[in-house]
């Protein structure tokens, strides 16, 4: 396997703009799809469409909307696998001090600087939230200059005041990566992307990064706050909620189709990641409105 540079990526706001706001209509270029982290903060709104959300230490899988901000250097992955009718993806990026260290440390900031240490962590936020700060975010675009800065504030002071919001590593590690570091995470989650429906090895996985096994688990456990081997199983039952969400294939032929050998065991893993058994995930997806 090629081994990628280290990916820290640069972001460069367009000229007399302190913010980045992109946002996407069609299926997102797959160059961005990659373990990347950057000392900017990220917003991202999805009205509509299917991915899988993997920041830090969390991986899930969605099928709808999301609205979700990064924090400073807390490596990810690029979200949206597509997007349906209607879809689009906003992203902001932005440095913490985006309007200067004095601004910042003004007390009216209080409860964003306070949203920022949080964001280490990732935050999701909920339906209600979503769906009242979602427009605003897709809004951006329409504003320059000072007012899209002040429409931003307003956005942000919204987010930070509400408790409509979950933290996806809050039991975890929020694993902030140097450029070498995140250079051997991205080589790992990458095979474990494209081989997870097969049993790997830790001999196997070890070699990918040039370490002895013990090395290899040692650095992945303080990496990540998990084995490898929790890593593969979170893969795979992230893809069984992929096609228990969109196909007609049964439980049984998902089980194996994910990498999973032993029915019970997938059911047992199933369970003990998402929380409920496949049947019910199954049967509460049917019931949701879209």
């Amino acid at each position: 396997m090629i081994k990628k540079k280290p990916t820290l990526k640069k972001i460069t706001p367009s000229f007399g703009s302190s913010l980045l706001v992109k946002q996407h209509v069609d299926k997102v270029d797959k160059k961005d799809a990659y373990w990347h982290f950057h000392p900017e903060l990220e917003l991202i709104y999805i009205n509509k469409g299917q991915g899988k959300t993997h920041i830090g230490n969390h991986l899930s899988y969605f099928n709808n909307s999301q609205l979700i901000l990064i924090g400073s250097n807390l490596p990810h992955n690029g979200f949206t696998d597509r997007l349906t009718a209607n879809g689009t993806e906003t992203t902001v990026q932005f440095k913490s001090d985006f309007l200067g260290n004095d601004f910042i440390k003004i007390p009216e900031m209080a409860s964003i600087v306070a949203m920022f240490e949080r964001a280490k962590k990732g935050i999701r936020f909920k339906v209600e939230t979503k769906n009242i700060v979602g427009p605003k975010i897709n809004k951006l675009l329409e504003y320059q200059g000072l007012e899209r800065v002040i429409k931003f504030l307003e956005i942000l002071n919204n987010l930070a005041l509400t408790d409509d919001y979950t933290l996806l590593n809050a039991n975890g590690f929020a694993f902030e990566a140097g450029a070498q570091d995140s250079n051997k995470i991205d080589i790992i989650f990458k095979y474990v992307n494209n081989n997870f429906r097969d049993h790997i090895t830790l001999d196997e996985i070890a070699d990918e990064v040039s370490m002895t096994v013990p090395a290899f688990c040692r650095y992945f456990k303080k990496s990540t706050g998990k084995t490898f081997t929790q890593l593969v199983n979170e893969y795979r039952v992230v893809h069984a909620t992929k096609l228990l969400n969109e196909s007609q294939m049964s439980i049984a032929d998902i089980c194996y189709e994910c990498g999973f050998n032993n029915f019970s065991h997938f059911n047992k893993q199933f369970n003990e990641i998402t929380g409920k058994s496949a049947s019910n995930y199954r049967k509460e997806i049917r019931l949701m409105i879209s």
